[in-house]
C-alpha cells in the first residue's frame, strides 16, 4: 500500500481511467453534501491566495490492462467526492465553452476524457452501471435532453443554480478561479493498494457496520497517546469521562465551539486536525484537557438552560435556544467563562444575551440568511476583549449594528409583508407572539406551554368566509392569511373555520389581551388585518428596540408610490411600473429556481397558474405561467417580498427603488 499526498489535478490529470467496482454503491450525494461542497469553494474563491482544502482520501487499486491501452484504477473508496469533482468540472467546461472554446477543450482534453481513446476506455471515470449513461450525457453535453432523475444530472443541475447566483463581474474569470480551486487547492491523500491487497476486503473494512470513529473519538486517542500512562487513567476519569457522559453525542460538536471561541472557523471534518494545531502549540495536554472540562460546563447549559441556577439567565438562555442561536455558541461560551470568573456582571451577562436576541429577532423578520453568523460570531468576542470589563455592552452594539443588523424602515417592511407562519417558521413566530403579548404587562405572567398559532382568518376558507372578505377574497387570503396580523395565540382548538364573530366571541374572555383587543373590530378583512399589524408592529418596536447610532427614519408605505428601479441579486433593472417589478420579479424566480417557482404556484394559485384564463387581467412569463396583474402596489410588494422569501433569498437580494 502506497499513501502520498497529492493535488486533484495530478490525480486525474494523464490516460487513465477511474471504475467505480460492482461491490460500490451508486452515487448518492445530495444537495447537503453539494452544498458544503460549494460553500468551501465559494470561501476558497474569495481569497487572494486560496490555502489547500483537505478532500479526504481516495484509496484505488490497480487493474491489468494491455501495455498500449489506458491506466486503469478500481475507486475503492471516494467516488462520491471524485465523481462530484468531474460533474463540477464537467459544468465549468460546458458554461465557458461559449466564452473561450479553447479553454474548454483544455479541461475537456485534460481533466475529463482520454482524448484518444475508444469506447469505454475514453472516460477518465466510469461510474456504475447504474450512474453510466447520466454521466456519459453530461460528459457529451446531452444533459439538457435528459430527464433530471439520475443523482448526478440532479448534481450538476445544483451546480448550475448556485453558479448563476454569484455574483462576479467576469464570467471567464469566475469560471478559470473554480477550475484551478477544483484541481489545484483540493488537496487529498492518495492510497494506492498493492497488488496483493483483496479490493474487496479493504472496502469492508473501510466501510464496516460497525459505529464509525467520531472527530471525538479520534480527539481522546490522541490526547491519550501524548499522556503518560502512570496519569492515564486518573485524567481520564476526572476530567475526559464527565465531560464526555454530560455530552454524549453532542462532545464533538462543543470542541468544534470551543476551538471556534478564539476566533478561527473549524467545520465539522477539521475538528481533529484543527486541535491537533492547538495542543501542540499549547505542550500541555493535561491543561487542555482540564480547560475542556470548564468549558463543557457551560455548553452543558447552554443545550439545557433549566440546569443554570438564575433565573434571568435561564430564561434569556431558553429564548435564544427557540430561535436557534448555535451559531452564537462560540461567542456565549467566551462571555459565560468571564460571568463564571466575575470578569463581567450577571447584568451586563443579561443584557448581552438581550441583543443577541434583539439581533437574531430582527435578522429573522428580515429574512437576512443565517450562513453569515458563524463567520461574525466567533470574531466579535476578541474585537470586544479590549473592553471587558469596561463596557461590553455597548461594545457588543457597536459591533452588531455594522454586521447585517436591519434598521428600522427595512424592519417595518418586512415585519408587514412577512409570511411568519410557515413550517420552519412556526417556533420563532410564537416566541414573537408571546413576547408582544407580555410587553403589555399584564398582573398575572402568563404560562404558554398549551399555547398554539391560530388563524384568525382561516387556512381553509368557508362560503361564510369568502362572503365576508369580499369580491378580492383570493388574494387577500393568499397574501394575507400568513402575515402576523393575522395570528394570535389561543389554548383552543376547536376555532379553526368559525366566523369571526364566533372567534371574537371567544376572545372577549381570552386572558392575553392581544385576543381582547379583537373587540374594537366589527369585520376582518385586509384594512383590519393591516391595522392590527401595524400595532402589533409598534410593540415589536418597543421590545427589540434599534440599538444602533445613526439616522434611523421607517419609510412610507408603497401606495401611490414609483418605481424606478428593481435590485435582484446585484443585476439592475429599469422599471417604470409596479407591474414591470412583479414580472421581473416572477421570471427572475423562474430562471434561477425553477422547482421553487412550481411550489410557488401551488402556494399562490390564485395568483399564478398556467390557465390565463382565471386572471382578470394576466401577464405571461417566459417559463408559460400567467400572472394576475390585476393588483394594487401594497398587493404587489407584499406578494413579492414572499415569494423572494420563499426561493431563500433576502431582502438585501431585492430591493425596489421607488418615488
Amino acid at each position: 500500500m502506497q499513501a502520498n499526498e497529492t493535488k486533484l489535478r495530478q490525480l486525474i490529470e494523464g490516460t487513465k481511467q477511474y471504475l467505480v467496482p460492482l461491490f460500490q454503491r451508486t452515487y448518492s450525494w445530495d444537495k447537503k453534501e453539494w452544498s458544503i461542497l460549494w460553500d468551501d469553494t465559494r470561501e476558497l474563491s474569495q481569497l487572494s491566495t486560496p490555502k489547500p482544502h483537505f478532500f479526504g482520501s481516495i484509496v484505488t487499486a490497480p487493474v491489468t490492462s494491455v501495455p498500449q491501452g489506458v491506466s486503469k484504477y478500481l475507486l475503492i473508496d471516494g467516488q462520491q467526492r471524485l465523481t462530484t469533482i468531474f460533474v463540477l468540472l464537467t459544468l465549468v467546461r460546458d458554461k465557458v465553452r461559449a466564452i473561450q472554446n479553447s479553454f474548454a477543450e483544455e479541461i475537456n482534453e485534460t481533466l475529463l476524457v482520454n482524448k484518444f481513446q475508444s469506447d469505454l476506455d475514453f472516460y477518465k471515470l466510469l461510474p456504475t452501471q447504474v450512474d453510466r449513461t447520466a454521466y456519459k450525457n453530461l460528459i457529451h453535453q446531452e444533459n439538457k435532453n435528459f430527464k433530471a432523475e439520475n443523482p448526478i444530472t440532479k448534481a450538476y443541475e445544483y451546480f448550475e443554480k448556485r453558479l448563476k447566483q454569484e455574483k462576479i463581474d467576469s464570467e471567464l474569470e469566475k469560471l478559470k478561479k473554480l477550475k484551478i480551486i477544483l484541481t489545484e487547492s483540493f488537496s487529498i491523500v492518495s492510497i494506492v493498494l498493492d497488488s496483493s491487497e483483496n479490493p474487496y476486503l479493504v472496502f469492508e473494512s473501510l466501510n464496516a457496520k460497525g459505529r464509525p470513529l467520531t472527530q471525538a473519538d479520534l480527539i481522546r486517542n490522541y490526547f491519550f497517546m501524548l499522556i503518560s500512562i502512570d496519569e492515564q487513567e486518573k485524567i481520564y476519569n476526572e476530567h475526559w469521562l464527565p465531560m464526555q457522559e454530560s455530552l454524549g453525542e453532542n462532545l464533538s460538536e462543543f470542541i468544534r465551539h470551543f476551538l471556534m471561541k478564539d476566533g478561527g472557523i473549524v467545520k465539522q471534518n477539521e475538528i481533529y486536525s484543527s486541535l491537533k494545531d492547538k495542543v501542540s502549540k499549547s505542550n500541555n495536554v493535561t491543561h487542555y484537557i482540564k480547560e475542556l472540562k470548564t468549558y463543557s460546563t457551560y455548553y452543558k447549559k447552554l443545550l439545557e438552560p433549566e440546569l443554570e441556577s438564575d433565573e434571568s439567565i435561564k430564561k434569556m438562555l431558553i429564548r435564544l435556544n427557540r430561535i436557534e442561536v448555535t451559531t452564537a455558541y462560540p461567542l456565549l461560551l467566551n462571555f459565560y467563562h468571564d460571568y463564571s470568573r466575575q470578569k463581567l456582571s450577571r447584568d451586563d451577562f443579561i443584557e448581552i444575551l438581550k441583543v443577541l436576541e434583539n439581533y437574531l429577532i430582527r435578522r429573522f423578520i428580515c429574512n437576512i440568511p443565517t450562513n453569515q453568523l458563524n463567520k461574525i460570531f466567533p470574531h466579535l468576542y476578541s474585537s470586544l476583549s479590549s473592553q471587558l470589563p469596561k463596557n461590553p455592552v455597548d461594545g457588543i452594539k457597536s459591533i452588531l449594528q455594522t454586521k447585517g443588523y436591519p434598521k428600522d424602515s427595512e424592519f417595518k417592511i418586512q415585519f408587514l409583508n412577512k409570511k411568519f407562519y410557515t413550517t420552519h417558521n412556526t417556533e420563532k413566530t410564537k416566541l414573537i407572539l408571546e413576547t408582544i403579548e407580555d410587553s403589555y404587562q399584564s398582573k398575572e405572567p402568563h404560562v404558554y406551554k398549551d399555547f398554539s398559532i391560530e388563524h384568525i382568518m382561516p387556512q381553509s376558507l368557508s362560503v361564510e368566509w369568502k362572503n365576508h372578505l369580499g369580491e378580492n377574497w383570493k388574494e387577500v387570503h393568499e397574501l394575507y392569511v400568513d402575515t402576523i396580523g393575522n395570528l394570535t395565540l389561543t389554548g383552543n382548538l376547536e376555532l379553526s373555520n368559525k366566523s369571526f364573530e364566533e372567534k371574537k366571541a371567544y376572545f372577549k374572555h381570552s386572558n392575553l389581551q392581544m385576543n381582547r383587543n379583537f373587540s374594537q373590530f366589527s369585520r376582518w378583512t385586509r384594512a383590519e388585518i393591516e391595522k392590527r399589524t401595524e400595532e402589533l408592529f409598534q410593540k415589536a418596536l418597543e421590545v427589540w428596540k434599534y440599538f444602533g447610532s445613526e439616522n434611523n427614519q421607517i419609510k412610507q408605505n408603497v401606495t401611490g408610490t414609483r418605481p424606478t428601479e428593481l435590485k435582484i441579486l446585484g443585476q439592475n433593472f429599469q422599471v417604470q411600473s409596479w407591474r414591470e417589478v412583479l414580472e421581473t420579479t416572477m421570471n427572475t424566480i423562474a430562471d434561477l429556481e425553477p422547482d421553487k417557482f412550481e411550489e410557488l404556484a401551488k402556494n399562490f394559485p390564485n395568483l399564478v397558474g398556467k390557465d390565463k384564463n382565471q386572471f382578470r387581467k394576466d401577464i405571461e412569463l417566459k417559463n408559460g405561467y400567467f400572472l394576475e396583474s390585476n393588483l394594487s402596489a401594497e398587493y404587489i410588494y407584499k406578494f413579492c417580498n414572499q415569494a423572494i422569501e420563499m426561493i431563500g433569498l433576502s431582502s438585501e437580494d431585492w430591493q425596489v427603488i421607488y418615488q
